[in-house]
């Protein structure tokens, strides 16, 4: 999520873009102050749900029909990422995290995001927040990831499984190509040698 300040939250200033730690910031230019907003994405949980055998995906009350993702939300102070996954779970579905293993971390650059993804098995009877509109529960195979953000993380768990992966484009339903990634975990290998 990003913030179009104007004004200074610190002294009221007019804010002006400058070059801070080598990059064009939005910052205060009064030498007293010091603020720079930093931008940093914001870190994200999301769950790839597995429930009796097959994942679980659901309707936020804001999409359009037929548009299903995964179960996320945003990590609470004091909490680590997993309590944070499997609160959300509870607080969304009624569910209880059985067990929880990462799947990745993946990037989603348009909304200035960080999304930490976990596999989580999950027991108990689904009774749907407010938040959420419908689910539905596939059969993995069955299960095609969405050419954005979190649907890297069902790519991955799905091959993680040995099932193929088909793309689809999330506005249309129809196959897509995804788009590269723009961190991809294969590079950090290269990186680090």
């Amino acid at each position: 999520m990003s913030f179009d300040y104007r004004f200074c939250p610190q002294c009221a200033t007019p804010l002006v873009e400058q070059h801070t730690a080598g990059r064009l910031r939005i910052a205060c230019p009064a030498p007293a102050c010091g603020f720079v907003h930093w931008n940093n994405p914001l870190p994200v949980l999301a769950a790839v749900v597995e429930y009796r055998g097959q994942m679980f995906l659901a309707r936020n009350a804001q999409w359009p029909e037929g548009m299903f993702a995964l179960v996320t939300g945003f990590m609470e102070h004091g909490e680590t990422p997993e309590e944070g996954i499997a609160r959300e779970l509870k607080e969304e579905t009624n569910l209880d995290a059985q067990s929880i293993s990462l799947i990745g971390v993946y990037e989603f650059i348009r909304k200035n995001e960080l999304i930490i993804a976990y596999h989580v098995v999950a027991d108990g009877e689904i009774a749907l927040s407010e938040e959420l509109v419908e689910y539905r529960l596939k059969p993995f195979e069955k299960v095609r990831p969405w050419t954005a953000g979190t649907g890297y993380a069902v790519a991955d768990f799905l091959t993680a499984r040995g099932l193929p992966v088909s793309y689809i484009d999330i506005r249309t339903g129809e196959p897509a190509e995804p788009p590269p990634r723009q961190w991809q975990p294969t590079r950090l290998a290269t990186i680090a040698e």
